[in-house]
């Protein structure tokens, strides 16, 4: 069997092609619109004693492709795994949709194949299908590369590097399986999942700065949200008890190893429970969707062992900071604040204020701290959504989780006061009027719900970047797809010539908007 490529890419796409052609005059649809498989790979060499001398069907992409003389070897792989398929040329049938032995010479590594056979085992004990039909699916035209080893390259074609690297591929299951145990979890506990719109007229729930859009059937610009916050709260205000909303939030600000703009994340809210109980439930959620995820609550992750089983400790926010730093986050003034930051060796860039210092101040405490445990007593000037404790009002109701040094979420009992909420979303105006792009807007609408009414109500957010700190990944790699610079690589344009005026013109336009 002839299997010979020219070793540069336009050349194998070529011949690639031409047997493309020579399957089409055969008579034969390379691009079926179905198959008939019926098991996994993995089913069948987990199950071997069940399925042994059993006629099946089982289709995948050709890894790899052998020949010794009457004899073929195929390694076929399919999302669960590999198989061998084992081919006679007195077994294979050839008709109008098979091939024969002879017409094997017009596949690739990188086809997709249906087999229908035997299950067997080889000579050498290698479980096999020993193929009675072949029909082919997909013709590629392209030749799999062996290896991609930059990572820029990965991320704009993850669907190579997934087949390539299948440990990638089942990251992202398991990325998969971490959102439907959330939810599995949430509804098991009586949440509703509501979905809320994408696109907001005033923007708000969280510090980032927003992307902005035009909507052109309304002729007004529109923001993509930072935050599923005011819209859940605005069900509770309208009678539900107990709602989530799990999909995408956008933050226009600086990539990182643990931050995306646009990411996945869920928010739940739940009337007529607090902070405390809403800890109890994150508590709960975190055990279960980790022990379902990974199947495990211990993790080793950077320098720190974690175990969720444990009691989670209570940490209170100011009496951490105060204590290191010799300060007082209420009192002392922000350039006080930002001289202790400084000589911490933090420095800020852009607008200071007591905010963002104090924030900054945290972190450097938070790098240290392994957890689980549980931050509370946030300051009410960082929290302008949180309501106020009664035991000191100038501290709120709200609880992060601290794991090996992050932050991995955000909760809690929500303001419901109208007239309160009225004066922290005027103070977060006013700065960010001051030129600070990531405070609150005033959202007069939401103020108007809650001055109807809304019941005492705990609230959480928590996004993928929880996933990725425990597969320990960075955020790009954590996600199928990642944005990245628009670009269209030399290979591309040497291989489609005729398309070169529209490549430049879509190169162009990118790089106009982009200044």
């Amino acid at each position: 069997m002839s299997n010979i490529e020219s070793s540069d890419l336009a050349g194998q796409r070529i011949l690639r092609i031409e047997k493309l052609n020579k399957l089409k005059k055969l008579g034969f649809d390379v691009f079926p619109s179905q198959s008939a498989k019926q098991y996994s790979n993995s089913e069948i060499v987990s199950k071997f004693e069940e399925f042994n001398t059993q006629t099946v069907t089982l289709a995948g992409r050709i890894a790899s492709l052998r020949m010794h003389g009457k004899l073929v070897f195929m390694d076929l792989t399919d999302a669960s795994g590999k198989i061998q398929v084992y081919i006679k040329s007195d077994e294979l049938k050839g008709d109008k949709q098979h091939l024969s032995f002879e017409q094997l010479e017009l596949l690739d590594t990188g086809d997709f194949i249906e087999v229908k056979g035997e299950i067997t085992k080889t000579q050498r004990g290698e479980i096999s299908i020993l193929a009675k039909e072949i029909k082919i699916l997909t013709k590629a035209i392209r030749p799999m590369p062996t290896e991609m080893e930059e990572k820029e390259e990965r991320y704009r074609r993850r669907y190579l590097d997934m087949n390539l690297h299948p440990e990638v591929r089942a990251r992202f299951m398991r990325r998969a399986i971490f959102w439907e145990k959330t939810r599995e979890f949430l509804t098991k506990k009586g949440f509703y999942e509501v979905n809320i719109p994408v696109l907001e007229h005033t923007t708000g729930g969280a510090d980032a700065k927003p992307f902005q859009t035009h909507y052109d059937a309304l002729g007004e610009d529109f923001y993509l949200r930072i935050s599923h916050e005011l819209p859940l709260k605005r069900l509770i205000g309208g009678g539900f008890e107990k709602v989530f909303d799990l999909g995408p939030r956008f933050r226009n600000e600086g990539l990182s190893e643990e931050h995306l703009p646009e990411h996945i994340a869920m928010e739940f809210y739940w009337a007529y429970a607090n902070y405390k109980q809403g800890m109890e439930l994150i508590t709960d959620m975190y055990r279960f969707v980790m022990q379902e995820v990974f199947g495990t609550l211990q993790f080793k992750i950077k320098e720190f062992d974690i175990d969720l089983s444990k009691e989670w400790e209570i940490l209170d926010y100011a009496t951490l900071l105060n204590g290191k730093f010799n300060i007082d986050i209420e009192k002392d003034s922000v350039e006080k604040l930002t001289k202790v930051l400084e000589e911490k060796g933090v420095k800020l860039e852009g607008e200071s204020n007591r905010n963002r210092v104090v924030d900054n101040l945290w972190k450097v405490i938070r790098k240290t701290m392994a957890g689980p445990a549980f931050l509370t007593g946030v300051p009410k000037f960082m929290s302008p959504l949180a309501k106020s404790s009664l035991e000191d009002p100038e501290v709120t109701e709200r609880f992060q989780p601290i794991i090996a040094g992050s932050e991995l979420g955000n909760g809690y009992t929500e303001l419901n006061d109208p007239l309160d909420q009225l004066a922290r979303f005027t103070e977060q105006q006013n700065l960010r009027d001051a030129g600070d792009e990531e405070a609150q807007m005033l959202d007069i609408d939401f103020v108007e719900m809650l001055e109807y009414g809304m019941p005492p109500t705990v609230g959480w957010g928590h996004s993928e970047r929880v996933f990725w700190f425990f597969e320990g990944v960075t955020a790009k790699e954590g996600v199928p797809f990642p944005q990245l610079k628009f670009t269209i690589d030399e290979v591309t344009r040497k291989l489609y010539p005729e398309l070169k005026e529209e490549f430049d013109r879509q190169e162009k336009a990118k790089h106009v908007e982009s200044n």
